[in-house]
């Protein structure tokens, strides 16, 4: 080895050394530099809805996606039936949120992979580009609803169908027309008693006699049938509800009075109170409430907003109808002098001897609310063990842990919201079709008539008032504070049980392909 060979070895690896420092020094420049721009950076421009995100945490996520078609007139096919879907749906009832990941998921497994879906109150409005860049838009205007848990189960199934294995536009279309013209489950009578079958539950479970619960069946039977002839009429939803309220309220206080004559039947003065409740229990807008809390939560806030102002408008004629009984009764109790009195029961199993008779209650409840909503003959009896889980964690929580009447409910809520997707998934069925039955029977009718008791009775009787009339105020909070722990409960139950759906889902699409 020469000398000039000796005195470059050791050259080689320091000049390396440095020449690789310098490449990690701009290395590490450059990363800086990028960071700092993204953290700079504004947001992105607003791109159709992605279909990850529109269907994660639902039945439909991950679809199996069709070829996208190429002509323009086979966009707006397929269009027509993602949109015929959710028109379908937001006519039964359900929630924005499914309604929308089923539009989404539909289009998905047909090829549709670029799509704006806008759900405002009762319209539905979907557009996507077709092959030359054109936007194709459809719009929808549902203007009336119905209480149908059969065909939206009906529609789930096609749905989950859909993004399961592969299908023909023009056979999903004719099956969706199929479950539109489908019958309507169970005749028109059966459901009028599954309407009284509601009360007469509720009217034991709060705590009253026989002739309280013969009462409340009698007159929810009575208000459903005239309640469809002033339907028939055009008469509004508003006025229905007002016409409902006073005839329970009529009706119960003609039993009571009654008793005065004829003492062989069994009417204490609290069961005056609970009949009314039963009756306020079985008008009261259940399945829109739940819809209407579940849009505002979800992020659809017009929505909700417009359900809810449904909603309320519905409660306050009952609450007018109520006000408008309880003038007449009192005033021919104050002449007759019956001596009634507002009953000392806020909390909805105080009286009740035992923890086995609002579960029994429960469950009785909601096999009957489950019949008015037309849910599938396989429905009712899940629906029934929910009822029954929901009063028995209730009753437990508030006998036996020593929790407030509305905290308990709201825990019942949720249990009600969890165990309820899950089940329901099994049986193919959206979650609403099992909870809003379940949970009919904790509605607060008892705390709303109440609260109207005391609200009028100081106008009525005068010197003889029995509360202070601002008293009535507090129940009423207390009664929508109760239904809110309701709805927010069970869209909490809902969302908790979302990531547990998966092995539930995946199992179903394995079955179909």
């Amino acid at each position: 080895m020469t000398d000039d060979d000796r005195s470059v070895e050791p050259a080689t690896p320091a000049g390396g050394g440095v020449g690789r420092k310098g490449a990690a020094n701009d290395r590490a420049r450059q990363q800086l530099r990028r960071s700092r721009a993204r953290f700079m950076k504004g947001e992105a421009v607003t791109e159709p809805l992605p279909i990850a995100d529109a269907l994660r945490l639902t039945p439909y996520r991950d679809p199996r996606m069709a070829v996208a078609p190429e002509a323009e007139a086979e966009v707006r096919k397929r269009l027509d039936l993602a949109v015929r879907v959710g028109e379908l749906l937001l006519r039964c009832g359900a929630g924005t949120r499914d309604v929308e990941s089923s539009v989404v998921a539909v289009a998905a497994a047909a090829g549709l992979r670029r799509l704006e879906v806008d759900i405002t109150n009762q319209s539905l409005l979907v557009q996507c580009p077709s092959p030359t860049g054109t936007p194709v838009t459809m719009l929808r205007v549902v203007r009336s609803s119905t209480r149908d848990f059969a065909r939206l189960a009906a529609v789930h199934q096609l749905v989950d169908r859909l993004v399961s294995s592969p299908f023909e536009v023009d056979q999903a279309a004719e099956e969706l027309k199929g479950i539109q013209r489908a019958r309507r489950l169970y005749p028109r009578w059966l459901v009028t008693l599954g309407y009284g079958g509601l009360a007469g539950a509720v009217a034991a479970l709060l705590g009253g006699g026989v002739t309280a619960i013969v009462v409340s069946v009698l007159s929810s039977v009575l208000i459903d049938r005239l309640g469809r002839v002033l339907a028939r009429r055009g008469l509004p939803a508003f006025y229905v509800a007002a016409a409902g309220g006073a005839i329970s309220t009529v009706l119960a206080w003609a039993a009571y009075s009654l008793t005065e004559w004829a003492t062989w039947i069994p009417m204490e003065r609290e069961d005056f109170a609970y009949a009314v409740a039963a009756g306020i229990v079985v008008m009261l807008p259940g399945r829109a409430l739940a819809s209407a809390v579940e849009d505002a939560i979800t992020g659809y806030p017009v929505t909700g907003a417009g359900r809810m102002l449904t909603v309320l408008l519905t409660a306050a004629g009952i609450i007018v109808g109520v006000a408008a009984g309880l003038q007449l009764t009192l005033r021919l109790d104050d002449a007759l002098d019956l001596q009634l009195t507002a009953p000392g029961y806020l909390q909805i199993n105080s009286s009740t001897p035992a923890l086995w008779l609002p579960m029994v209650c429960g469950a009785v409840g909601a096999l009957s609310a489950a019949i008015t909503m037309r849910s599938r003959p396989r429905m009712l009896l899940p629906t029934a063990l929910l009822g029954l889980a929901g009063l028995g964690v209730s009753g437990a929580l508030t006998r036996y842990v020593d929790v407030g009447g509305t905290t308990a409910i709201a825990v019942a809520a949720i249990v009600v919201g969890v165990v309820g997707r899950l089940l329901a998934l099994r049986l193919g069925a959206p979650a609403l079709v099992l909870v809003v039955p379940a949970v009919s029977p904790m509605l607060p009718g008892l705390r709303i008539f109440r609260g109207m008791y005391e609200a009028i009775a100081g106008s009525a009787l005068g010197a003889q008032s029995v509360v202070p009339p601002s008293a009535g105020v507090t129940s009423l909070v207390g009664a929508a504070a109760t239904a809110l722990a309701i709805s927010t409960g069970v869209v909490l139950g809902d969302v908790l049980s979302a990531p547990l759906d998966r092995p539930i889902v995946r199992r179903r699409r394995a079955r179909r392909r």
